[in-house]
């Protein structure tokens, strides 16, 4: 599903901008070169804005939604022109300063946030994290992708940044997958605090936690990578090697949709208390 490397991604990603402002122009029965005298460009220009080998500007896509009669679609591309060269950032180089600056670089993004919504098929949500889960899956981290070792400096940031669950005015949806809970990082001893502190999360009024038990039938609500979801401004997608960052609305509300479908196959309350008792008592 994704591409191999950061600039593969980004000029596919160009690409399927292009074609869709082709698209517009065909279905308002302009030729290229009719867009680009109306706009006052050289023709070459609509070709290269088309093929994706010149990154319209905000200006560029308000001309051509303007002139093929299509300025309903004007906001939603030009939110994903603006993110394409942003969107797809290797951990490598995201990780390449140390953990901690990465855990710090996301508070201001948590501060502004009043809805969030996670869906986990990998960990335990960052949020929802106690100190020694934290630490062990960063440890881990800094193993893998040989990052520099600043593990309790970022532990640290990441505790700072749970007391966006205490600061009011914000709403938080979690989606974990069970076998996120039966997958043991860190030891027994790491796993057992770690669950038993997911109970005590399901008692704050912000928070809705859900689990969606092994065995459930799933319907449209396949298990995919994780995601979080920030208001309706924001999805970032964990992939194996790099962070996948949407702010095109028409995807966030795929995104959003996704969460929905795997929302109602979760169990919430008693029923998912249940579940992580379950996955407790399998510690022995």
């Amino acid at each position: 599903m994704t591409p191999s490397s950061p600039s593969s991604s980004v000029q596919q990603a160009r690409e399927a901008l292009g074609k869709r402002l082709r698209e517009i122009r065909k279905e308002s029965g302009l030729t290229a070169r009719a867009v680009a005298a109306a706009a006052g460009w050289h023709e070459s220009k609509s070709s290269r804005l088309e093929s994706g080998k010149t990154p319209p500007s905000d200006a560029d896509i308000r001309s051509w939604t303007c002139i093929c009669d299509a300025e309903d679609q004007t906001a939603d591309l030009i939110a994903t022109a603006r993110g394409i060269d942003g969107m797809y950032i290797e951990w490598r180089r995201l990780e390449s300063t140390g953990l901690k600056r990465v855990q710090e670089s996301v508070l201001p993004l948590f501060e502004r946030t009043h809805r969030f919504r996670f869906y986990q098929s990998w960990v335990v949500p960052g949020l929802l994290q106690t100190q020694d889960y934290t630490r062990a899956v960063l440890n881990t981290v800094v193993s893998l992708r040989q990052t520099p070792d600043d593990t309790e400096g970022a532990v640290a940031a990441r505790m700072d940044r749970q007391r966006v669950l205490h600061a009011g005015g914000r709403r938080f949806a979690f989606l974990i997958e069970e076998w996120v809970l039966r997958t043991v990082i860190g030891d027994h001893a790491t796993m057992v605090s770690q669950l038993g502190h997911l109970i005590g999360m399901t008692a704050i009024p912000a928070v809705s936690l859900g689990v969606i038990p092994m065995g459930t039938v799933r319907g449209d609500a396949w298990p995919t990578e994780s995601f979080a979801i920030y208001d309706e401004a924001q999805v970032s997608v964990e992939l194996v090697s790099a962070n996948l960052t949407v702010k095109q609305p028409r995807e966030i509300a795929e995104y959003a949709k996704t969460f929905s479908e795997l929302a109602r196959i979760a169990v919430y309350g008693v029923p998912a208390r249940k579940v992580i008792a379950s996955a407790i008592d399998a510690l022995g």
